[in-house]
């Protein structure tokens, strides 16, 4: 393998196993301040976060098994990995679809949304900046793999989007429904990632190898 390659790899897993730190870090913050503000949007979001630290550890297992071999399948580890990612994503959809029923039952509205501001202002900054990265990486390295799991980080944006108005929106207005619509987007990208996952963990092509073709 040419030195050029060797170090286009070693990048791709740097930033693999930086958005795995990242998101211990943005989980753990999120969901602090979630619990402290009673938003059900910013804990899911911070429940999100861990989620997808298996599924960062597959990415960059990956990474490594195909600069070895870039037409091997996918080992057990990964399929793991993106099993476990993609039922988890589907729990915590469940759980946030019981906590939206609870919240409108009760009429709860959050103590305050500005660390739901900060924090998906930050991670809209930061995931933009890796998924781009890796897009790149994975183009001149000619790696469709890397290149389709850039793609699907643009899922953690929209994630980060939904946070971003759903707390925008109460502090702003006090719409008494805001948090709770917020975690029902969270919902909706969270079926759509588990099945991404599951998919993927099964060898179906999924809509991060199809979709968004540059």
């Amino acid at each position: 393998m040419l030195v050029s390659e060797q170090r286009l790899f070693s990048r791709a897993a740097v930033f693999a196993a930086f958005v795995c730190f990242y998101n211990i870090a943005e989980g753990i913050v999120a969901m602090l301040m979630g619990y402290k503000d009673e938003s059900l949007t910013l804990f899911g979001f911070g429940v999100d976060s861990f989620i997808e630290v298996s599924s960062n550890l597959g990415v960059l297992y990956m990474i490594f098994r195909i600069r070895e071999n870039p037409l091997s399948d996918r080992s057990p580890f990964e399929r793991t990995a993106l099993n476990i990612t993609g039922y988890s994503f589907y729990a915590l959809a469940v759980t946030l679809v019981i906590g939206i029923a609870l919240s409108i039952i009760t009429e709860h509205r959050p103590t305050n949304t500005f660390w739901g501001v900060i924090i998906s202002c930050v991670s809209i900054v930061v995931m933009y900046f890796v998924a781009s990265s890796q897009l790149k990486t994975g183009a001149a390295l000619n790696s469709q793999p890397i290149i389709a799991d850039a793609r699907c980080t643009m899922i953690c944006i929209y994630m980060s989007i939904v946070l971003l108005v759903s707390s925008l929106v109460y502090k702003l207005t006090g719409f008494a429904y805001s948090d709770a619509i917020g975690a029902a987007g969270l919902v909706y990208f969270s079926i759509q990632e588990g099945k991404e996952a599951l998919d993927k963990a099964t060898g179906k092509k999924t809509c991060c190898d199809t979709c968004h073709n540059h």
